[in-house]
């Protein structure tokens, strides 16, 4: 409660205690008295004029762990009742505490104390109560940086999530609003770093593009002569100081840098550090998982003729992809290809394999790890899910296409003698260190070029398999299984795409469902009359075994 002492100035008393801790506000300018020269203070004869002077605060704080005497202060108000309001806010602060609670009083004099040092605004009463009255730090103001590596340390999780946390956090959180203060954060200051990390994208593109364009220059330039040997000492040169490779933060990404923050912000508030989540209300453009379409007779004709892509996500026709994996048969990392079209690994998963993972006799591949690229550095992690680690049944021809890749990189081996780098994986460069994942997506889309085949990423290729091995009769959660999937929704949702046969094949057994009366005229069947006693017709498979160039026999699925 508020005492009055007989000088006029308001105090704040605690109940149950004789002493009382002094404050008040007070009036001075910097008037000088010209008889001795100095600061007339308090006592300058105008003070009763309006607008002359300054309001200054005094409040005595409680003693501090020590038992030393403190105090806020705090000057250069316009008014008095500014000033007054600034000495009520202090003087509610400290009556938050119980009067028998040394340590909550000794915990509001040491924010009230580091708040008149800094200069800073005083905190929210409401909120401050709160965060006392729930047990939380209320002298703590953590920048967003700070408050993101406290909760990553303390994160449980499996490896790869937490991975992917540090991540976000050391290249796009931390950089960009990791110096503001965690109680501070609001939802422009998101909304600012998305922007900037969108107009980024547009220099990696450019920087990409150039380098891009040096390396094939480079690759076009001979090895023999001097002059030769110059210009590709020079273009190394210039490569070497261009930014590396590195990709862009698309919108998928972008969704899972504000998944990162509001998980961590919401730990925050459990924490009663703060109250409000901006990450939650940050608006976005929405990641929407495009469909996978066929590459049609009549899509290839507008894209030979006009460039015309129907959809980021294109997958081949059965045909198209025997076309390819013949083409690449001779290629040193034919397997890698042949598993991703048939088994429909994902990139990174391809790269992770160990020797130890594929068992021939059993006919299996387990899937345990991969390599993934932070930046443009590659770091083996745990697959993206539990789900992800799985046993993946193989063919009869995937195993012997397995065991032709091993022989290759046993003589690979012997030719590299003691530079020979064993890092254990089933795919590596030809000295057998690790794959880069982003070489092997530049290498891919080298050969689907080459090919003159239409353009199709390497992930098109998994989309690819999960439509093979439907279209082959696969059960939809041995599809799941095989491509490492956490629900059946996805399966069916994203990564399926009907084949033209298939879907005709269902229409058709659609039609001779429903028995009919009357025909059409001649011509039309509006449907096959059903004979009684009989089931209805089966649906076809269609079985693409019988070319061994697209399916690798009828055991791939």
């Amino acid at each position: 409660m508020l005492r009055t002492t007989p000088s006029g100035n308001s105090s704040v008393f605690f109940p149950n205690e004789r002493a009382y801790v002094k404050g008040s506000t007070t009036r001075r300018c910097g008037c000088r008295n010209p008889e001795p020269g100095q600061k007339f203070g308090s006592a300058c004869p105008k003070l009763g004029q309006r607008g002359h002077g300054r309001w200054a605060v005094r409040q005595e704080l409680p003693a501090d762990a020590e038992g030393n005497r403190r105090q806020f202060r705090r000057q250069g108000f316009g008014t008095g009742p500014k000033a007054q309001a600034v000495l009520d806010h202090v003087r509610a602060l400290l009556a938050i505490p119980d009067a028998d609670d040394e340590e909550g009083r000794c915990a509001i004099g040491d924010l009230l104390e580091r708040i008149s040092a800094e200069g800073s605004e005083l905190p929210d009463l409401e909120e401050t109560t709160r965060r006392f009255r729930a047990g939380a730090d209320i002298t703590r103001r953590s920048t967003v940086g700070e408050w993101l590596d406290e909760w990553i340390a303390g994160k449980k999780g499996s490896a790869s999530t937490l991975k992917n946390y540090e991540i976000d956090i050391r290249k796009h959180l931390k950089p960009r609003i990791g110096h503001v203060r965690l109680d501070r954060l609001r939802v422009k200051h998101l909304s600012e770093m998305f922007q900037a990390i969108a107009d980024r994208n547009e220099e990696i593109v450019a920087n990409n593009l150039l380098r891009r364009q040096a390396v094939a220059e480079l690759e076009e330039i001979p090895w023999k002569g001097a002059d030769a040997r110059a210009r590709r000492k020079a273009l190394k040169a210039r490569i070497a100081t261009m930014p590396p490779f590195e990709r862009v933060v698309n919108p998928t990404t972008r969704q899972r840098i504000r998944a990162t923050l509001r998980s961590a912000l919401n730990a925050a508030i459990a924490q009663q550090i703060i109250t409000f989540n901006p990450a939650a209300h940050v608006e976005m453009d929405p990641a929407k998982r495009p469909k996978p379409v066929l590459w049609t007779a009549a899509h290839v004709e507008r894209w030979r003729a006009a460039g015309e892509r129907p959809s980021p996500v294109m997958v081949w026709t059965p045909e198209q992809t025997g076309q390819f994996l013949d083409f690449v048969a001779e290629d040193r990392l034919y397997a890698l290809w042949h598993l991703i079209a048939f088994r429909g690994l994902r990139r990174g998963e391809a790269c992770g394999i160990r020797k130890g993972d594929l068992d021939m006799d059993a006919r299996t591949l387990s899937v345990a790890k991969q390599l993934i690229v932070d930046g443009w550095t590659v770091v083996e992690s745990d697959p993206k899910s539990d789900s992800g680690i799985r046993t993946i049944a193989l063919d009869a021809e995937s195993v012997s296409v397995c065991r032709s890749h091993l022989a290759r990189q046993a003589k690979e081996r012997l030719q590299w003698g003691n530079a020979w780098e064993d890092t254990g994986r089933l795919f590596t460069k030809e000295d057998g260190s690790w794959l880069h994942p982003g070489w092997v997506s530049e290498r891919f889309e080298k050969l689907v070029v080459d090919s003159g085949l239409p353009p199709i990423r390497l992930h098109d290729l998994r989309h690819g398999a999960a439509t093979l091995m439907l279209a082959g009769g696969a059960d939809m959660k041995v599809v799941q299984d095989t491509l490492g999937h956490a629900t059946i929704v996805l399966t069916a949702d994203t990564y399926t795409s009907v084949l033209p046969e298939v879907a005709r094949a269902a229409a058709e057994n659609a039609a001779r469902l429903v028995p009919r009366g009357r025909t059409t005229p001649p011509g039309h069947t509006t449907g096959t009359p059903a004979p009684n006693n009989k089931e209805a017709p089966q649906s076809k498979v269609i079985d693409f075994g019988a070319n061994p160039q697209v399916s690798g026999g009828t055991s791939s699925f």
